[in-house]
């Protein structure tokens, strides 16, 4: 149950990347600049997203595991800055990306310390 749980915040994770991909080109079209580094964070997003799949299927890799929490920790962080830097930290993007991130730093985390004979 844990493990559909974990794997739903990723999906969730990707989800929200196509989301943001489609926004960054409906907002940054006329702005090359912006537009690349709005597409590098969805870029980040995909990946975070893939590893933490790859991670529910790798229960007994505490580097994958330690590699995911580092990566989400770091979107969680970017994700805060965004909020604050649009000062709407309570915007429904902002909300959404942090709970997946907290999610799943704390699968990952769980991730570092499990024995993969019980898993």
């Amino acid at each position: 149950m844990a493990k559909n749980i974990d794997r739903f915040f990723a999906v969730l994770l990707l989800i929200g990347a196509g989301g943001h991909t489609f926004g960054s080109f409906a907002g940054y079209s006329h702005q090359p600049i912006v537009l690349l580094w709005a597409l590098c964070a969805s870029v980040l997003a995909v990946l975070l997203g893939v590893i933490n799949l790859l991670r529910t299927y790798r229960s007994g890799d505490h580097a994958l595991a330690w590699i995911a929490a580092a990566g989400n920790s770091s979107w969680l962080v970017i994700t805060i800055v965004f909020g604050i830097l649009i000062a709407k930290p309570f915007d429904p993007r902002v909300v959404g990306f942090v709970v997946i991130a907290l999610a799943l730093i704390a699968f990952s985390l769980k991730g570092t310390q499990d024995n993969p004979a019980k898993t």
